[in-house]
């Protein structure tokens, strides 16, 4: 493992995006305690190490630590990740559940694990955020993940929608925020592998072929070839929305304006002759 640099040119641009994100969507306030869900994979890692340093600088006081999932898949061992958490002062706390077998059980032959797997994880991520006092959830989705999202949702659900910088869950019961929102995926791809911590692989869900969000990233890959600055414009997009624009009646007011003589036509129902 190389030193964790983090005044390196490329580290310094990712903790500016992050406190951009922190800011703009005014995700940390005055004395939080934050849960940082932790995969050992290097988007939450990243994210764990510069919130340190952003802690460090930051105007305001907040705590946070870092808890992880073993949900007992075959060959997951955290060792070497919780040695170098503790090298660098993160707290770490590891919870150890068995989702592994319902998911397999559960499962139909060819189906995908990341949906069940996904839900009975944050189910257990947010209990103990709440049990223990966390006032917040940080998550290490990035940009390009916010934007496969989108993509999911327009091609499979028919629906405009992503993953959003800072939500309250179902249940009103955490508040969940997501500080890479800003953060392309290449970028923290090079730091983790400039640092080189020890990553913790994903044996169930990372094991399958042909999953759809892997189909949007490769999608977006030959979409760039054509279009530099795609997964930017995309990010954007995200954030510059006309409802205007839109054919979504309950975010836009569509109804006849009666002082321009405008009148409601009654839809035609009538069978089409063919």
């Amino acid at each position: 493992m190389n030193e964790i640099n983090t005044e390196l040119p490329l580290a310094i641009k990712v903790r500016k995006q992050i406190t951009r994100a922190l800011s703009d969507y005014h995700m940390i306030a005055p004395n939080d305690h934050i849960m940082v869900g932790v995969s050992g994979g290097k988007d939450s890692t990243v994210l764990s190490l510069l919130l340190k340093e952003i802690q460090k600088k930051a105007g305001i006081d907040f705590s946070f630590e870092a808890v992880m999932l073993d949900q007992k898949q075959p060959g997951f061992n955290a060792n070497s990740f919780k040695e170098f958490m503790l090298s660098q002062e993160i707290k770490l706390t590891v919870l150890e559940e068995d989702t592994y077998s319902i998911v397999k059980e559960k499962t139909a032959v060819g189906g995908t694990y990341c949906s069940l797997c996904s839900r009975l994880r944050r189910g257990i991520l947010y209990n103990y955020a709440h049990q223990n006092n966390f006032t917040k959830i940080a998550l290490g989705h990035h940009r390009d993940d916010m934007i496969q999202t989108f993509m999911l949702n327009i091609f499979y659900s028919g629906k405009l929608g992503s993953m959003p910088p800072k939500l309250y869950s179902n249940d009103h019961r955490n508040i969940v925020i997501r500080p890479l929102a800003f953060v392309a995926e290449n970028d923290i791809l090079e730091l983790a592998s400039i640092w080189g911590f020890p990553i913790i692989p994903c044996n169930l869900c990372g094991s399958q072929e042909g999953l759809k969000r892997v189909k949007m990233k490769n999608l977006l890959d030959e979409l760039e070839k054509d279009i530099p600055d795609i997964r930017r414009s995309m990010a954007n997009a995200l954030g510059n929305i006309e409802l205007s624009h839109m054919l979504d009646k309950n975010l836009f007011d569509f109804t006849p304006d009666h002082r321009r003589g405008e009148v409601n036509l009654t839809p035609d129902t009538s069978q089409q002759q063919h």
